[in-house]
């Protein structure tokens, strides 16, 4: 095996241009760590704040982005079982996904589901980690409540939408034009907010208050989504594409018993994420591979356009996951 490989990297903080092609070492497997050769790497809205230089890497880290990938193990670290040299999988990563090879956790590592291509795997972790950990796990949701879930149309939006679906759920999804409503209740919504046409906090007032709402947007929705809740409402936060600096009044919330949490998955321990794996494994792969849930899929970049592929995600125009075609 070469001792170099090919990757991104981000030469400085800024725009999608920052990003150029690389040379870097390929890495070791660390103890319980894997290596992987890289087939396919999952783009994420976390890989764009990296490069903007708002969401730095943990010190252990490869300084490189990519959080989610599929490939074939190549290296196997002292410590690890289960996973051999030659087995294919996906990972959730700690970064380093933007390049030939990556090491990994073990324990982060999940196996392609049957019946599933490699293009496709390689868009299951960082959004089903963060689903699974946030909505089911932090928010609690169980059959039979109201679930509000901004951004339906995006990765983690339309991942949120079938699961809760399957779940049992009555689904509740924000979304920026009639294209991308469409496809929310295709997957499940029982209905789309355009959120230019349409308050989704009176949508869900008459349906007596969202009894769970996952939000990235932030800014001036944090109130607003506070309004939308039903007594005893949760709120998790994932993300503040509108920043995270809003004034709110919480007396109603109070009067309402409400409860606002959040969580990024990046800054938790290996521990605490190899749970989550092992959660997703037990409940959701049995999904997968019978076909009552799948990722939706966008668009694909190589490697070498992964400045494109950032710009495409920027501009919002896009239905689902983005990859970059690395193997």
């Amino acid at each position: 095996m070469s001792q170099t490989m090919k990757a991104v990297e981000i030469t400085q903080a800024g725009g999608p241009e920052v990003l150029q092609i690389c040379e870097r070492p390929v890495p070791e497997a660390r103890v319980g760590e894997v290596v992987i050769k890289v087939e396919w790497a999952g783009v994420n809205r976390p890989d764009a704040l990296q490069r903007a230089g708002m969401y730095a890497p943990p010190p252990t880290a490869s300084d490189l982005p990519g959080l989610e990938a599929s490939g074939e193990i190549v290296a196997v670290g002292e410590g690890v079982s289960g996973w051999a040299v030659g087995d294919k999988l996906c990972a959730l990563l700690p970064g380093g996904g933007y390049a030939e090879f990556v090491a990994t956790p073990a324990a982060h590592c999940l196996p392609v589901p049957e019946g599933m291509g490699m293009r496709e795997a390689a868009c299951l972790p960082e959004t089903f980690f963060t689903v699974w950990s946030n909505v089911f796990q932090r928010g609690a949701l169980k059959a039979g409540e109201r679930f509000l879930v901004h951004g339906g149309s995006s990765g983690i939006g339309t991942t949120a939408i079938q699961l809760a679906h399957v779940m049992g759920a009555r689904v509740f999804a924000t979304a920026g034009s009639d294209e991308k409503c469409a496809k929310c209740v295709e997957l499940g919504a029982e209905r789309a907010i355009n959120y230019r046409d349409e308050d989704f906090v009176e949508v869900l007032k008459a349906e007596g208050g969202a009894n769970l709402i996952l939000d990235m947007v932030g800014g001036s929705y944090l109130p607003r989504n506070l309004k939308a809740l039903a007594e005893e409402g949760r709120l998790v936060q994932i993300a503040f594409l509108q920043g995270p600096k809003v004034e709110v009044n919480f007396a109603p919330l109070m009067m309402k018993r409400q409860t606002i949490t959040g969580s990024t998955l990046r800054p938790q321990s290996d521990q605490a994420k190899a749970e989550i794996a092992e959660d997703l494994c037990a409940h959701v792969w049995p999904l997968l591979e019978a076909g009552r849930v799948a990722p939706v899929m966008d668009s694909e970049f190589p490697l070498a356009e992964a400045a494109a592929a950032h710009s495409h995600m920027e501009g919002g125009a896009h239905i689902g996951k983005i990859v970059l075609k690395v193997g």
